[in-house]
């Protein structure tokens, strides 16, 4: 089976400089990924949409939350810094993808799994990403960097009712949470109030984020750490 966007000039619009190295993580996933139960097999044939650039879409608010502005020439990518974790990495998505977009951040993947933390840490070799750093736990036993994380991603760990809970801890006062969500992602906000507010979280919203010129967006959960 080959991959739908398999050639398309989308995959270096979107993803610039990191298109390279995806494309080496893309092979990887291809050839291990559903032997290895990081992907289902119709997965296969939309790697691309449904797992990095669906992940890469949260790009530009890692930036936002970072104070950075997403400029064209792509500068902005590949200077900004701070400290990122990744809760629930499991494949690498999108921990992995916003590694390679923004090689000077700092990005934790945490993911408490013993054989999928072996997958990341190939793939980080695979890759050779020195801004990397993994982290066997769960998230609420994870340390932080001095006074927390400037940003929490994460995509398809829990709803926002538990997921607030053990990602809001993790950040600085005045960081971000930034998470990959389904359609039901307002619901979601909607039924978790009462644990985001508990868990001094500030001003949760959806956002519809791009994924690339004529495929369907995906939505982004934004809280902000009081």
């Amino acid at each position: 089976m080959t991959d739908q966007l398999e050639g398309s000039p989308i995959i270096d619009e979107v993803l610039g400089a990191a298109a390279a190295p995806l494309r080496v993580f893309h092979g990887k996933l291809e050839r291990e990924g559903e032997p290895r139960g990081l992907i289902g097999p119709r997965d296969v044939e939309i790697l691309w949409e449904r797992h990095i650039l669906n992940s890469a879409a949260v790009v530009p608010f890692v930036l936002d939350a970072l104070g950075v502005p997403d400029d064209a020439d792509g500068n902005g990518r590949l200077n900004a810094t701070g400290q990122l974790a990744d809760v629930g990495s499991g494949g690498g998505f999108p921990g992995i993808i916003v590694a390679v977009c923004l090689p000077k951040v700092t990005v934790s993947l945490i993911e408490p799994m013993e054989r999928r933390v072996d997958w990341l840490s190939e793939v980080v070799h695979d890759l050779d990403l020195k801004n990397v750093r993994i982290v066997h736990a769960r998230a609420e036993d994870a340390k932080k960097p001095g006074e927390g994380f400037d940003v929490v991603t994460c995509r398809a760990v829990a709803p926002m009712r538990k997921l607030a809970g053990f990602t809001m801890p993790l950040l600085r006062t005045g960081g971000r949470l930034v998470a990959l969500k389904g359609r039901t992602a307002q619901d979601e906000i909607d039924k978790g109030m009462k644990m985001i507010l508990r868990a001094k979280g500030r001003d949760p919203r959806v956002v519809d984020a791009p994924v690339g010129p004529g495929l369907e967006s995906t939505h982004v959960v934004l809280v902000d750490r009081k």
